[in-house]
This record gives C-alpha cells, sequence and structure tokens, in this order.
C-alpha cells in the first residue's frame, strides 16, 4: 500500500511539474490597433523534449497540458510575452512574472546518477522587467532586453527551497512574419547565471555518492551556460498552434567540472496545439 501511495504522490509531482512547463511555453498576440476579446482561455496538449537536467545525456518526452488563456486588461495583461502589471510606460520597459519548471528525474534512468536520490522537480517563479531597445515603424519587429530573476522550489509535499535563477536575454519577435502569414516568431539568446544552491541540487555529488567513476563534488554558484530559443506561434479562429526549439550550451559553466554532467550541448524543441473554448463578449484593443 505505501509503495502505492508513493507512486501516486510521485505521478501527481510530474503532471505539476509538465503542466508548469507547459504554461511556460503558452501565450498569445494580436495585430496591434485591433480589437479583440477582454479574455480568452482553452486548452491542449504539447509534445516537448527534455534532457533529465541540463548537461544530461538522457532525456525524455513528454506529453503535457497546455492551458492557453490570454488576458487583455487595461493594467494587468496575460499574453504570449507573460502574465504582467504596466506601472509604467510601457513604451519604454515593463515589469511581468516569469515563471519556468524543471522535471523530476528518476536516478535509475539515469546512468550518471545511479544509486544517487532522485530529483524532485522544480517550479520557478520571480519578476522580470523588460526593457524595450527597439521598434520598427510599423512595430511588427522588436527588440527587447529581457532580465527575469527567479526563485527556484522543489514541487513536493513539503517543498524546500533549491536556489536563485537569473536568465538576462536579447529578445527579438516579429509579429505577422512576411507581413500576411499569420505566424508570429520569436528568438531569444542570453547566459544563465546560478548561486550555489540551485547548481547543488542538480550537479553536486555527496560523498556518500562517490565512486570509482563518479567522484565527490561541491558545485558552486556562477555562469550556468548560454541558451538559444526560437519559437513560431499561429493563431486561428478556433484554436492556437506553437512550436519550439532550445540550444543549449554549457561551455564556462561554473559546475562543468561535475561527473553529472555528460553533454556540453544539444538541442531540444517540441510543438502543440490548444483550442479555444471561451472568451469575453467584451471587445477590447489590443496592443500587441
Amino acid at each position: 500500500m505505501c509503495a502505492d501511495v508513493n507512486d501516486v504522490h510521485a505521478r501527481r509531482r510530474h503532471l505539476v511539474a509538465l503542466l508548469a512547463a507547459g504554461c511556460c511555453i503558452v501565450g498569445a498576440s494580436a495585430s496591434r490597433g485591433d480589437e479583440k476579446p477582454l479574455w480568452e482561455a482553452g486548452l491542449g496538449v504539447g509534445a516537448l523534449g527534455f534532457s533529465d537536467y541540463r548537461g544530461a545525456d538522457t532525456g525524455h518526452g513528454y506529453l503535457v497540458p497546455v492551458p492557453y488563456v490570454v488576458y487583455r486588461g487595461q493594467f494587468m495583461k496575460a499574453d504570449r510575452d507573460g502574465v504582467r502589471g504596466e506601472f509604467f510606460d510601457n513604451r519604454l520597459a515593463e515589469f511581468k512574472v516569469s515563471v519556468s519548471a524543471t522535471t523530476p528525474v528518476t536516478s535509475r534512468r539515469n546512468e550518471a546518477r545511479a544509486g544517487m536520490p532522485d530529483l524532485e522537480p522544480t517550479f520557478e517563479v520571480g519578476p522580470e522587467l523588460d526593457v524595450h531597445l527597439w521598434r520598427s515603424a510599423d512595430e511588427r519587429v522588436r527588440l527587447d532586453a529581457n532580465l527575469p530573476v527567479r526563485r527556484s522550489m522543489t514541487i513536493e509535499s513539503r517543498p524546500r527551497a533549491v536556489g536563485w535563477l537569473a536568465a538576462p536575454c536579447l529578445d527579438l519577435d516579429v509579429t505577422d512574419i512576411g507581413g500576411r502569414s499569420g505566424w508570429d516568431g520569436s528568438v531569444d539568446v542570453g547566459p544563465l547565471y546560478a548561486d550555489a544552491g540551485y547548481h547543488r541540487h542538480f550537479y553536486s555529488v555527496a560523498p556518500a555518492y562517490a565512486t570509482a567513476t563518479r567522484p565527490a563534488y561541491q558545485a558552486v554558484g556562477g555562469y550556468s551556460g548560454t541558451e538559444l530559443w526560437a519559437s513560431a506561434t499561429r493563431r486561428f479562429p478556433n484554436f492556437w498552434v506553437f512550436a519550439f526549439a532550445r540550444y543549449d550550451s554549457l561551455a564556462g559553466a561554473a559546475f562543468l567540472p561535475s561527473p553529472l554532467v555528460r553533454r556540453q550541448s544539444y538541442w531540444q524543441g517540441g510543438f502543440g496545439i490548444a483550442w479555444i473554448i471561451g472568451k469575453s463578449s467584451r471587445l477590447v484593443e489590443a496592443a500587441d
């Protein structure tokens, strides 16, 4: 009975982490000046491929629920740019909430971590400041500097703090690629930085788990590598589709000496669809 209960709890934590991962890539956009519903909501499914953790040589594919939520309020908005409050002139900058997540890792399925405790999934949340660097004359092309800082927590019955992560990046957004395609695209590139607690969660090896091929290792904070994200989305009358790809480079990362790091660079990606199941009858002018 205890094994069954633990397995149910593990599956629940797994689902929460995957749902959070799905939330991190959801959003929508609208042409400037169009009138759109105040809110729209939907639900779909995505197929995502993830490494067990950054630098792992094993990974898995996941089918995840993809919630679709758009809110176009005067002061609060939720769209493909995230959840944010417009507390000052957004022609210069915006302040919003940044979220991310990591999936659980079962050590018996990961050779590098064999015999070590499983990794609990984590949820990351924190503030993000986006500085608008450049806009095209028709504002279809935008270049921003995004400055998110997130606190990471484990997803379990007694959550614990993991550490802090910063992910500054340059973000190039193009609305309606080619002029009439209906597709929106985005390319983000930037370094990652994390404190010692965050790196220890993924890369430290306690002396009790050291082996002849896996020496003990204590991770330190600092530079965590660089990520490049490319994504494309399109909104149809009754559904929304997305696809993304991510390139990850760990060259020069502070935790690179860890025996748990097996790859220094790799690609990942995914795609999905969400159906619109409800929307507001009230229309507002869409700002983006």
